[in-house]
């Protein structure tokens, strides 16, 4: 006799949705946000487009709230069990998710907000910002040293989440660079301004060295099995965030750099800005090729769904964010073109990974969290203990 669906039926109870709640689950903000803000950089501004992104914008709000007090919860009323995450080799690495997350909405703040509350919105933004730069900068520094000294890690073991905590300071810098021209030539924008560099060289140039060692381990030890075969795509994620946080800050050094010195140095910042986002973006591409072939390789033999999908989306998102801006810079129509087909590549992926997502929620079963391998909150169709998803990608 089928057993009816009714919502968390694969939870031993309810409650089971707090204690099983993990920092990953912010990955769905990161691609939710990260399509909003492409879909309203796409070419002829057709008004359909702009609400469907705006909306996207208020849903991810909305998403982010819900995921904070989720998270807050478990740390509430199940501090011990959720302490264990800072020994896990795996989903320590999305405390990242957190800070990247809301820099879409802060960034929405910026795209959408100014239209309806004006300059409250970019002071709504910048504060935001100043926040979000202490997270990705405590993640940053924060999760690697305890890679350094509380958890396992292993070369063949590795993959492209080691990016995670790391590339959230350069989220954070590019971020500052779209906010900074709204602040006028203030204090508080040369500020952001130089500080936006420096949590650039924080993240960009430690994720160029750990790309390298990913590179290394594909060689020595071949592709990751299909339950992490998405994290082939996440190196795209410092590359395309490097190019497009060299492009807003150069831009917005014109904005607060005054004088003749000042004047000289904004142009250069404009210039290296491009140049340096065009070589970073012809990185990224190789990484994207290689994403793609690493996919249709691991669909041969099918590949499972887990949250790790939305990997899919957020490095994605920010390099077709980058392309297109580097088309309005320079002016050429092969990166307009490409960024728009990389924009379309992007809906579709957030459409089947929220259609896949959704059942999992409603039915419990993407509620589990890896640092409790040793227990479960699921179960099986009759009763039985199912094992852990592999939700940890």
């Amino acid at each position: 006799m089928m057993s009816l669906s009714i919502p968390f039926n694969q939870l031993v109870r309810p409650r089971e949705v707090v204690r099983q709640f993990t920092p990953n689950w912010f990955t769905a903000t990161m691609g939710t946000g990260i399509l909003a803000l492409a879909l309203g950089l796409l070419p002829g501004h057709l008004p359909v487009i702009a609400r469907l992104a705006e909306s996207l914008w208020w849903f991810n709000m909305a998403l982010f709230a819900l995921c904070s007090i989720l998270y807050g919860a478990r740390w509430v009323f199940y501090f011990d069990e959720a302490r264990r995450i800072f020994g896990h080799g795996t989903m320590c690495m999305f405390f990242g998710a957190i800070p990247m997350g809301l820099i879409t909405i802060v960034n929405g703040f910026i795209a959408f907000g100014i239209a309806h509350w004006g300059d409250a919105a970019v002071r709504i933004a910048a504060d935001l910002w100043w926040l979000d730069a202490v997270m990705a900068l405590a993640c940053g520094w924060g999760v690697p040293f305890l890679m350094f000294t509380r958890q396992d890690h292993a070369l063949e073991r590795m993959t492209g989440v080691w990016l995670l905590p790391i590339v959230a300071a350069e989220v954070t810098a590019g971020s500052a660079g779209l906010i900074i021209p709204h602040l006028g030539a203030t204090a508080e924008a040369r500020t952001m301004l130089f500080i936006g560099y420096g949590l650039w060289a924080t993240s960009v140039l430690p994720a160029l060295g750990i790309l390298v060692i990913l590179f290394l381990r594909l060689v020595l030890h071949k592709l990751p099995g299909p339950d992490m075969a998405v994290t082939s795509w996440l190196a795209l994620g410092p590359l395309g965030t490097g190019a497009l946080g060299l492009l807003t800050l150069g831009e917005a050094a014109g904005h607060v750099l005054t004088g003749d010195a000042g004047a000289t140095l904004a142009a250069a910042a404009h210039g290296v800005g491009v140049i340096g986002a065009a070589i970073l973006w012809g990185y990224g591409l190789w990484w994207w090729v290689i994403a793609m072939l690493a996919t249709a390789y691991h669909l041969r033999d099918g590949l499972p769904f887990n949250m790790g999908w939305w990997g899919f989306t957020f490095p994605l998102g920010v390099y077709s964010v980058a392309t297109l801006d580097l088309g309005a810079e320079t002016g050429l129509a092969m990166y307009t073109v490409l960024g728009s087909v990389f924009v379309v590549l992007l809906a579709g992926f957030w459409t089947l990974v929220t259609a896949r997502t959704l059942p999992g929620v409603y039915r419990g079963r993407l509620f589990d969290a890896p640092c409790l391998s040793q227990e479960t909150g699921l179960r099986g169709p009759a009763g039985d203990e199912a094992p852990v998803l592999a939700s940890m990608a």
